[in-house]
């Protein structure tokens, strides 16, 4: 096994979509395949750069909090020191969610996942790539879950496990066209009430020679 070397510590954190992505609410979790973590990798033999953090206007962070359905969570976003960071509070009662988002343009065509360079409070979040598709007239979320713990840890979300859903409701939509990504998300909405925290100090892709099942 190898162990990824990531860059020099900074910190972190991520955003949401259009309404569609209320598409949150229901936490499905059976069937889920667990992001792995650093000790679990197999060697890649590329890799592409979603987002670096190097600059604050690297891109345009925006925050979706469950206020535009009547929740009462907060979350705030900010790029600083090189690193992404995620955090606010999360109220259950109304609503249950909040998410940071930025739009991307990407092909990812032949990439096997997405690797994150992390550390948080030990909740867990959600990453969904936006490919634009709809299901009649509502988007389709395309979402997979990762863990955090109090240390930096590369963790590894094989594309394999996004899981479509519109308003929380799983949906048979094919998977996500890893050709036409628009948009990169990061999502809270364990149904635990309380602080949250997630830095973000890399997000790029990875193509594994094999991947650990």
């Amino acid at each position: 096994m190898i162990r990824i070397h990531p860059k020099p510590f900074t910190l972190g954190v991520l955003t949401l979509s259009s309404l569609s992505s209320l598409s949150i609410l229901v936490i499905a979790v059976s069937g889920w395949v667990p992001a792995q973590r650093e000790g679990l990798m197999q060697p890649s033999v590329f890799q592409q750069i979603v987002f670096s953090f190097d600059r604050a206007d690297e891109a345009q962070w925006v925050v979706v909090n469950d206020g535009v359905m009547g929740g009462a969570s907060l979350g705030s976003v900010a790029v600083e020191d090189g690193t992404l960071r995620f955090s606010g509070t999360l109220v259950t009662r109304g609503g249950g969610f909040t998410s940071v988002r930025a739009r991307r343009v990407l092909d990812l065509t032949g990439q096997t996942g997405l690797e994150l360079r992390i550390r948080g409070n030990g909740r867990p979040f959600e990453i969904e790539l936006d490919d634009g598709r709809t299901s009649g007239w509502r988007s389709v979320s395309h979402r997979a879950p990762f863990m955090t713990s109090a240390d930096w840890t590369v963790v590894r979300v094989p594309f394999r496990a996004f899981r479509s859903s519109v308003f929380g409701q799983a949906v048979n939509a094919p998977p996500v066209n890893l050709a036409g990504i628009q948009s990169v998300g990061i999502y809270i909405l364990d149904g635990q009430d309380g602080p949250f925290r997630l830095e973000v100090d890399f997000i790029r892709t990875y193509r594994a020679t094999e991947e650990t099942p």
